[in-house]
């Protein structure tokens, strides 16, 4: 147990920013990408608000909410269907509780008080407190909770509940009814503030709902399981310790784990029941349940509650959320001051890492240069920062470990006591970093600064990369901390790196400042956060967000007015270009994306130096200028080809190389949390520019009208001479693709010197909707002078899943 527990990495969020919401007991939580949504509970009055934490940016914020809001209520059901949430029940004053159904769009954070018809055999729901409310599929399910006998509020006569009913919901939003399912097995006795979670097995497929604990008179610790397809009851037979009865804890689904923490649990440490208040206590317990093996597995006991605030205090009535693999627990009370006969509550916050960080999607290049790359990799939700390499076929020269002189240190961690970042790193919220050098403003956009105490506080910055528009804060920023410049290159970047936080958003998040018009109607506008009006006070919740992306030509079939061609290192159009990525690259590497056990500094199996994989750095964000990478000393080489986990470096003792003209480097990228560095992504290739072509286009915008749509850019910073022409292309679908899926074939829509084109309805219906990443339409755009094409600016104009299914 004690090993297990010090496994485990609590992080404390020590700052906020924006209006902390009052610590208190009997709230709920959901989460909507990397949004925490808390409503109710209270600690002197039942709180009304609806508060809403942004978990990338570290920010509390108040939605202006709209419509018929509810009451403030305490312990009711609370549970997330997309981006709306539905809220039954629960206490709205000292002995009168509630069985009112609220949706609340998350979208326009829109309340409606929502009716659902009565089962057809059967009363609805009674009102209750402490019912466990959970979501699969269409249908939520109720089960128990506290109902009053008295009709009277102030005669409090509990009965405790074990009715079970079915709610069918509308898509989209509202309800169908209520219905009182016919089920197999022995119902679960009656309980209150028990828990209840879905599961559904992947290799068998059958949704299993696990009622654990709760309060009847005493507490419980049984646990039971419905099959929602036969709907049967069972007590399934578990392995390993029970934790101990007890009610107001909390259960979260993490993988195929379900993790129970703190609630209220027997005094003595034989679990014997009690009617005696005094001899209950909060816990700070923390266990698992493995759902496929039904085996109990302890990380924290009863009896290592932490004195030193390493862990987080007892506490019961709290509320936790999952974000990604990371669980997330905010206030509780943890007890009552008998001086004065009243609950006291927690006001912190904690946040645990359960698993590594998935594999990142392959590096895509967004630029290159003749000694730089700009790349980017979708970003892994709830990750700290991100560990990119590089090799190359071409030599690298041996160095002996002395210290650089006069090199930049801006992208990596340096080692602290001899530990291991990639075995297990230190919080990157708290390492310090020696002194900073910077010599191109744009190559520290992302890096972690070496001079920077990183704060998972700082507020986010609207960044953009070029071409690449980013999802903005989930929350109101000032619009001073939106500014950015651009560099030598026309490229967007932030201009202040030391506030960008260490947490990003999602990929998937499409939570954007102001309400989204209708795409139709929308310029997409990558340089701005949102097309349309931008809101200073709210954020909205969206459905999907038009974004475009961008890189820089790979590999690919072009297809001209009458033939077709192929772009690879010999062409004119790609001699500056990159190579097509290829997952198949032959580094020796084994990219098993789903095992947690993948050695973060896997070497290539070739002995020779040049399959090393040499470090560029640890990034916070999801995008890295990459000029340089560090050597390996000589002796440190010889260690790391024979043992896998070696520790890190002391990047401070070694020089950087820089890239050459007219070379192909292969790129990995892993992702790094409070668990450690998590497996590589897969192996893309990407070659330097030859001296004398021109640079790519820059600043792409798209806007949209109603059968066409408009395409513009900005020259190449770096025309090496006249700019002669530019060709526009557009992804086409073709027989080519389904034989080779990695190679997009483009049809040439525009030649000549404007920078902005028409690409008319007609053309849009052949394009090839590119599902690698985010759905999207793919164009190129390259510049042309003297000596031939340079590189092509890739944009991938990101579409809505019921659009681009239509095609």
């Amino acid at each position: 147990m004690a090993a297990a527990a010090a496994g485990l990495s609590w992080r404390r969020v020590s700052s906020f920013t924006g209006p902390v919401p009052r610590s208190r007991h009997g709230h709920r939580a959901v989460a909507i990408r990397e949004l925490v949504i808390i409503f109710g509970g209270g600690n002197e009055g039942i709180a009304d608000e609806l508060h809403v934490y942004n978990t990338a940016t570290n920010q509390w914020f108040l939605p202006a909410v709209r419509g018929d809001i509810p009451p403030g209520c305490a312990a009711h059901g609370f549970v997330c269907d997309g981006t709306r949430i539905l809220v039954f029940g629960g206490m709205v004053e000292y002995g009168r509780y509630s069985n009112d159904l609220y949706e609340l769009q998350a979208s326009r954070w829109l309340w409606k008080k929502v009716k659902p018809q009565a089962p057809s055999t059967g009363s609805p729901p009674c009102p209750r407190l402490g019912h466990s409310f959970s979501l699969y599929g269409n249908k939520c399910y109720l089960f128990g909770g506290l109902a009053n006998e008295s009709e009277d509020s102030n005669n409090n006569v509990p009965r405790y509940l074990n009715d079970f009913y079915e709610l069918e919901l509308q898509h989209g939003s509202g309800v169908v009814g209520w219905s009182i399912p016919v089920t197999k097995g022995i119902l679960p006795s009656p309980r209150e503030s028990h828990t209840a979670i879905v599961y559904c097995r992947k290799d068998l497929g059958s949704p299993k709902m696990y009622i654990f604990g709760g309060m009847c008179g005493c507490r419980l610790n049984d646990l039971w399981e419905l099959d929602i397809e036969t709907m049967t009851w069972s007590r399934p037979e578990t392995k390993g310790t029970v934790p101990l009865p007890r009610s107001l804890h909390t259960a979260n689904v993490i993988g195929n784990k379900m993790y129970v923490f703190g609630g209220w649990v027997p005094q003595s440490a034989g679990g014997e029941i009690s009617a005696h208040d005094g001899e209950w206590k909060c816990t700070g317990s923390f266990s698992y349940l493995n759902l496929d093996t039904t085996e109990w597995i302890g990380l924290i006991s009863d009896c290592q509650e932490d004195k030193s605030n390493l862990l987080p205090g007892p506490r019961a009535g709290h509320c936790a959320v999952a974000v990604g693999t990371r669980l997330y627990i905010w206030s509780g009370r943890d007890g009552y001051r008998k001086a004065w006969n009243n609950q006291v509550c927690c006001k912190d916050l904690w946040y645990l890492d359960t698993e590594k960080p998935p594999a990142p999607s392959q590096v895509q290049l967004i630029r290159a240069t003749t000694n730089s790359f700009q790349v980017k990799w979708d970003e892994v939700p709830t990750v700290e920062g991100y560990l990119l390499q590089l090799h190359s076929d071409s030599p690298v020269p041996s160095v002996a470990g002395t210290p650089g002189t006069g090199v930049p240190e801006t992208s990596v961690l340096s080692s602290q006591g001899g530990s291991s970042l990639h075995q297990r790193p230190q919080s990157l919220t708290s390492v310090s970093y020696p002194e900073v050098k910077v010599d191109h403003p744009s190559q520290t956009n992302n890096v972690i600064p070496n001079n920077v105490q990183i704060s998972l506080s700082s507020n986010s910055l609207l960044k953009t990369e070029g071409k690449e528009k980013v999802a903005a804060p989930e929350n109101k920023i000032p619009q001073e901390t939106m500014k950015s410049h651009a560099d030598a290159t026309g490229f967007k970047e932030s201009n202040a790196p030391s506030l960008l936080p260490v947490c990003t958003s999602s990929p998937q998040t499409s939570a954007n400042v102001g309400e989204l018009h209708d795409l139709d109607k929308r310029t997409v506008n990558p340089d701005a956060s949102v097309s349309g009006t931008v809101s200073s006070t709210q954020t909205m919740v969206t459905q999907q967000a038009v974004k475009t992306e961008s890189s820089s030509t790979n590999g690919a079939v072009v297809k001209d007015e009458t033939s077709l061609t192929t772009f690879n290192s010999k062409s004119e159009a790609a001699e500056t270009a990159f190579i097509m990525p290829s997952p198949g690259a032959n580094t020796g590497q084994t990219n098993d994306t789903h095992s947690s056990k993948t050695p973060p500094r896997q070497m290539a199996m070739g002995k020779t130096r040049e399959r090393q994989w040499y470090d560029v750095g640890i990034f916070k964000n999801n995008t890295a200028v990459v000029s340089q990478f560090y050597l390996l000393p000589e002796e440190t080489l010889s260690i790391s080809n024979k043992m896998e986990n070696a520790d890190v470096p002391d990047y401070r003792l070694l020089k950087k190389q820089d890239l050459f003209p007219g070379t192909v480097y292969r790129f990995r990228v892993a992702a790094i949390n409070g668990c450690g560095v998590g497996p590589f992504s897969k192996v893309s290739e990407f070659k330097t520019c030859i001296p004398g072509f021109p640079g790519a286009p820059s600043t792409v915008k798209i806007t949209k009208s109603v059968d066409c749509i408009h395409l513009s850019w900005e020259p190449p910073a770096s025309p090496s001479g006249n700019i002669l022409e530019y060709s526009a292309y557009l992804a086409i679908r073709s027989t080519q693709l389904q034989e080779n899926p990695n190679q997009l074939v483009f049809m040439r829509i525009y030649c000549g010197l404007k920078t902005s084109c028409i690409v008319t309805a007609a053309q849009l219906s052949n394009a090839h909707v590119d599902y690698t990443s985010r759905p999207a339409i793919v164009f190129r755009i390259s510049a042309k002078n003297e000596r031939g094409y340079g590189p092509a600016t890739q944009v991938r104009w990101l579409q809505d899943m019921k659009t681009s299914s239509s095609k």
